[in-house]
């Protein structure tokens, strides 16, 4: 509750358009197929906190101001971000999403793979009959990098051998790629000042990756209850990330060994736990803790070339945000 309350205090400055986003976001979903139309309302009702439109909103804003290309910009991420999730539930077989059945879980595979397609070229057809090129291009390196950053992972999790730049190379690719494009976009909307353009892509970036570095964070120091899905789901999948990559650089052979045994044999309650006692013995927690300071204080640097505003303070509390949030 508490993160959800700070949240909304930093996103006060775009709570009004945030409103007329989900206008947008409804009218380029709209179906006259009667499943889909159904779904769509589905997918409406239960949309989470509206952090990628709400960064492009509060780029636009510092860059110089919210127009109707910015409105179209924040719908086209929300509808790429829907799109990966409704595929991302297929892959992984997953039953619920923020707590309720997902699309997969009501109408099936088949169903929700074809809704995903209908999402992605919802936002691509919004893009090209406003001739949103630019829009179109952010979007597009972005998926790239998600879909390499998704099978680099899938890679490294069958080898057991992932490194800290590959591992940085995964959060970029899967993560901060689309939080990058969010801030481009905005900016895009707003400026024709290339360097500020590029000042609010590499926030987006550096935001993503301190995002990433977070939830990698809390997925061993978390609870279920507090954390909103179940924590050592990395380690259950044979996910190399940081906490644990930088634990197996400082352990002794010997206690790295036994754990890369017991990820093989695969992870019981017991052997979690652990793991968590290995990986804070070794300073991994606290190696984590410390990047995802750094990349904070990266990202916030970017916002400087900006004059002060209510837009600029929001992205400042949300780089502070994203490293102290309790899920």
């Amino acid at each position: 509750m508490a993160d959800t309350q700070t949240l909304n205090t930093i996103l006060r400055p775009v709570r009004k358009e945030l409103k007329e986003f989900d206008t947008h976001f409804r009218e380029a979903l709209t179906s006259n197929v009667g499943i889909v139309d159904t779904i769509v309302r589905y997918v409406v009702r239960r949309k989470g906190k509206k952090i990628r439109p709400a960064l492009v909103l509060l780029s636009a804003a510092t860059c110089g101001g919210i127009v109707d290309a910015t409105f179209r910009g924040a719908t086209l991420v929300e509808l790429l971000h829907t799109a990966t999730l409704i595929h991302d539930d297929v892959v992984d077989e997953s039953t619920t999403r923020r707590g309720w059945p997902s699309i997969n879980a009501i109408w099936k595979n088949k169903v929700s793979v074809l809704m995903g397609d209908y999402v992605l070229s919802r936002g691509l057809l919004l893009s090209l009959d406003h001739d949103d090129i630019a829009f179109l291009r952010c979007t597009s390196r972005a998926v790239k990098r998600m879909s390499e950053g998704e099978l680099l992972q899938i890679q490294k999790s069958r080898q057991l051998n992932n490194d800290e730049d590959t591992y940085f190379r995964i959060i970029s690719d899967k993560t901060a790629s689309l939080l990058s494009t969010c801030c481009e976009i905005g900016a895009e909307s707003a400026t024709t000042d290339t360097d500020d353009v590029r000042a609010m892509r590499e926030y987006g970036e550096a935001l993503g990756v301190a995002f990433q570095l977070r939830d990698d964070i809390l997925d061993f120091l978390g609870s279920e209850k507090t954390f909103g899905k179940p924590v050592g789901g990395d380690l259950k999948e044979k996910k190399f990330t940081l906490p644990l990559i930088y634990a197996f650089k400082t352990a002794p052979t010997s206690r790295r060994k036994s754990v890369i045994r017991t990820l093989r044999n695969g992870l019981k309650r017991k052997d979690f736990d652990m793991i968590v006692d290995f990986v804070s013995e070794f300073g991994g927690i606290a190696y984590a803790e410390r990047t995802a300071e750094e990349y904070r204080a990266r990202a916030t640097a970017q916002l400087l070339r900006f004059p002060d505003s209510s837009a600029r303070q929001s992205l400042i509390d949300l780089a502070h945000f994203v490293v102290t949030r309790m899920k």
